[in-house]
């Protein structure tokens, strides 16, 4: 098997352990009739079992030697280098996001997070639309908490709009 194929290999099986137990850990959770707090974990668990089949039939698909005489081509386009920068600013929106949840409310920073989000992962050649990304950051906020509130029938914390 080639060092492709074993990498890849490697990256399924331990998807599919996280997965696993991802999954063990949300049967464990109180359920209830319905939707309830036990739904959207059991849900993503099992898209990510999904997933890790997928990523492991794709390791035994894959060819298993490059042909010799084509020349072989750099896997990393000048493009495609990750942008350290990008990955700190959006760790530490995250770790602001959590830190902030409970006092200021999910509403509230769930708006600033993908606001200033969107900003980030915005390329450097293009203008920025605050405008756009305030009401998508805005109108994306408040459906969810919305959702949640009302569908599911889940507190999430609101913090300075105690509603």
């Amino acid at each position: 098997m080639a060092t492709c194929n074993k990498k890849e290999l490697m990256i399924g099986l331990a998807m599919l352990g996280t997965a696993l137990g991802y999954l063990l850990m949300t049967l464990k959770l109180p359920g209830h009739s319905g939707i309830d707090a036990a739904f959207v974990p059991t849900v993503l668990s099992a898209m990510l079992c999904l997933l890790a089949v997928i990523q492991l039939f794709g390791a035994f698909a894959a060819p298993k030697d490059a042909p010799h005489d084509v020349a072989q081509v750099d896997a990393e386009a000048p493009g495609s280098a990750i942008d350290v920068a990008t990955v700190v600013k959006t760790l530490a929106l995250v770790v602001g996001y959590i830190a902030l949840m409970n006092p200021i409310g999910f509403p509230i920073m769930t708006a600033v997070y993908l606001y200033l989000q969107f900003i980030v992962l915005t390329p450097l050649d293009h203008k920025v639309a605050h405008v756009t990304y305030a009401l998508i950051a805005l109108m994306t906020s408040a459906a969810i908490y919305l959702l949640f509130r009302e569908v599911f029938d889940l507190m999430l914390p609101a913090g300075l709009m105690n509603f």
